[in-house]
């Protein structure tokens, strides 16, 4: 934590609203259970807090943890000390597994409550901007050191490495993005002959003599692909912009497919046999497209 006092310069961070910030302390302090209470509604919210805190005693300490911090954070004393003690609760957080992003979230709560109260006591416009200027510098001061623990992991990881475990990670994430966009370019030629397929569908139900009822199921059918190719695209795109790879939309694809010949076969009694073995497949993929699709939202949760 050598550079706490580049951190405080990066954030124009002064003595004075050091002072500011000291002054709030006493009207914070007689706010900290209120805080406390909302703050543990706000977590609870995320679904999975209860797996960091386990039981009653755990839970009584974090609270006493928690009231600590935030009595600290009007401190007014802005030192080695106090960073430190700040990268040890960060590196808390690395070592139990907590995800940056709930540590994010429940600033959201903090900056609003905190904030909340500034409004409520309301004295004088000059005061109450600095009051707030000196708030957010002093959250986002907290945020910035608690997640520099999350990075400093990641770096420590990376630089244990060997020069040849580097160089081979490195290969790696370049073939991966090579491939995702070889994919995304394979997928945009699969969309475009699913439009030609659409087009040849149209064109026959015109000028053969296949019939208008078996004709407009395969326009249907072709149209059915022709959709679920482009969610595909964009189930792509959303990957090389860093979200999670979408097997679902794979699996929608293939059932577009099947359903396409299950309109087709449908007016066929020769094809009975094919339409049951088309029928099990397809309650099979919707089986696995509801498990990813519950798997994604208990991640969420």
């Amino acid at each position: 934590m050598q550079h706490y006092q580049s951190l405080k310069e990066h954030y124009h961070f002064t003595e004075k609203e050091a002072s500011i910030l000291k002054g709030l302390q006493p009207r914070m302090e007689t706010l900290a259970d209120e805080f406390i209470d909302g703050f543990y509604d706000y977590i609870w919210g995320f679904g999975k807090t209860a797996k960091f805190l386990k039981n009653k005693e755990i839970i009584a300490y974090h609270r006493s943890k928690i009231k600590e911090w935030f009595i600290n954070l009007f401190c007014g004393k802005y030192d080695l000390p106090y960073f430190m003690y700040l990268y040890k609760i960060g590196e808390i957080h690395v070592k139990i597994g907590l995800p940056t992003h709930y540590v994010n979230s429940a600033f959201t709560y903090v900056r609003t409550f905190i904030l909340t109260s500034i409004e409520e006591n309301f004295k004088n416009k000059e005061q109450h901007i600095e009051e707030i200027r000196a708030v957010e510098k002093i959250v986002d001061i907290n945020l910035d050191v608690l997640t520099s623990s999350y990075r400093e992991e990641e770096l420590s990881t990376f630089l244990s490495l060997s020069k040849v475990e580097k160089g081979i990670l490195i290969g790696l994430k370049k073939f991966n993005s090579y491939i995702n966009y070889f994919l995304a370019g394979a997928l945009a030629l699969v969309a475009f002959f699913a439009i030609v397929l659409f087009g040849y569908d149209i064109y026959l139900l015109f000028f053969s003599d296949k019939g208008i009822e078996k004709g407009i199921l395969t326009v249907l059918g072709s149209l059915l692909v022709l959709w679920a190719a482009i969610e595909l695209i964009h189930e792509e795109i959303n990957h090389l912009q860093g979200k999670g790879f979408a097997i679902g939309a794979f699996i929608m694809l293939a059932m577009a497919a099947l359903i396409r010949k299950v309109l087709i076969y449908s007016l066929s009694a020769e094809k009975s046999e094919e339409l049951l073995i088309i029928a099990v497949v397809i309650v099979g993929l919707a089986i696995a497209y509801w498990l990813v699709g519950a798997k994604k939202r208990t991640t969420i949760d």
